[in-house]
């Protein structure tokens, strides 16, 4: 009997952290202990039925999972495929980042750590994190490039309401990848009372295996409801926004097993799987954009989320043997989308999300995505967010 494809991928990595040979741990000497208590710490948590019942709960009970898949009927007319949304943006927060944030900060508690470090760059993970040290009552340090910042105000004031202290960061492209590189020099010199809690499915071992873990509740939902509403049968196409990562590897965790196409959509000025190549950025080997001397390249995204050069580990191994194919849209392209959406279904998307909708509107009725297909499209979050900037964009 033949084995679906995929139904050896998106499992455990390699002990060194490693999916195919992308991953493991490149980090300074005085991370590399941090890294390996994290990765005990969460094996045993993550094996320990207390622990997940908690998790559960409170996903439950405080954040508002399961999330509902809602038909888009006149979107589907419109573009002559039949469009499902997984609505994480109806989660607590507006996004699927709680899914992750709920984990690590019960994780933070288990390890006795008081003190919790994050980066953001489209504010939702920032929140999150300020939402869940709030909820259990642990200091919230919050680093958050100056561009991000004057395009995410009202995040930035959200995360300060709810007790964080926000960090600007003034160096480099003052965007993610400059926030996360100041993240990672506070955790250096206070590793021993700090808790790093990471994004997305980026990073050293074990924080792409981990996070990915933590988001597989939107993918496994997503499947059961799914099969309820298409009578026993999966999606024929499955598509995400792919920047770090974390909601697109979360989903496709569901689906990985199944006949279903799995798609990322990348911004096309942040692309690193097309146009970049494998290299080495925040601690672990993905697909990334360099210049010719290996120097990382800037990104270039209208979504603040989007925004960054590389991409998590687990998306290179599945791009590289072909269980997931990705694409990138242009801000035009999602500016379009954004707005088609509120106007077909009264659903305003977060600009990340919409980069995955606008790869739906391109294909549709295309050999890329045939006229009758289904498609299931993670809307990873809410566009309260972006309004104020794209209201800027559109006037």
């Amino acid at each position: 009997m033949s084995r679906p494809p995929g139904a050896e991928l998106m499992r455990d990595p390699t002990p060194d952290g490693r999916f195919g040979e992308f991953g493991g741990r490149f980090l300074p000497e005085a991370l590399v202990p941090a890294c390996q208590e994290l990765e005990e710490a969460f094996r045993g948590a993550w094996a320990d039925p207390a622990f997940v019942a908690e998790y559960g709960a409170i996903l439950r009970d405080y954040a508002g999972r399961p999330t509902p898949v809602t038909e888009c009927h006149r979107l589907s007319d419109r573009l002559g495929v039949r469009v499902l949304l997984k609505r994480e943006d109806l989660a607590h927060t507006g996004s699927h980042k709680i899914n992750n944030v709920v984990g690590q900060a019960l994780l933070a508690r288990r390890m006795g750590k008081r003190r919790v470090i994050a980066e953001t760059g489209a504010g939702q993970h920032g929140v999150a994190t300020a939402t869940a040290c709030a909820l259990f009552g642990l200091e919230c340090v919050v680093y958050m490039g100056e561009v991000d910042i004057r395009r995410q105000a009202l995040n930035v004031f959200r995360m300060q309401l709810l007790g964080a202290e926000v960090r600007t960061v003034s160096s480099g492209s003052r965007t993610l990848k400059d926030a996360i590189n100041e993240a990672l020099r506070d955790w250096v010199a206070s590793v021993e009372t700090t808790y790093y809690c990471l994004g997305s499915v980026m990073g050293p071992h074990p924080y792409p295996w981990m996070v990915r873990e933590f988001q597989r509740v939107v993918g496994e939902e997503a499947r059961a409801q799914c099969r309820q509403l298409l009578a026993g049968a999966d999606p024929d196409v499955v598509v995400a926004c792919v920047g770090g990562g974390s909601n697109a590897a979360g989903t496709f965790a569901g689906f990985v097993d199944t006949g279903a196409r799995l798609v990322g959509a990348q911004a096309a000025g942040g692309a690193a799987i097309g146009h970049g190549a494998p290299g080495v950025v925040h601690g672990s080997k993905s697909f990334l954009l360099q210049d010719e001397h290996g120097q990382v390249s800037e990104a270039h995204s209208i979504s603040a989320g989007l925004d960054y050069p590389g991409v998590g580990p687990e998306h290179s191994y599945l791009a590289s043997v072909g269980r997931a194919q990705y694409v990138a849209a242009d801000d035009a392209e999602v500016l379009d989308a954004f707005r088609l959406l509120a106007e077909t279904e009264g659903i305003i998307p977060a600009l990340e999300p919409a980069h995955a909708l606008a790869w739906v509107v391109r294909a549709a009725g295309t050999a890329e995505l045939p006229a009758g297909s289904t498609v299931l499209l993670t809307l990873s979050g809410r566009g309260d967010k972006d309004a104020a900037e794209v209201m800027e964009l559109l006037g």
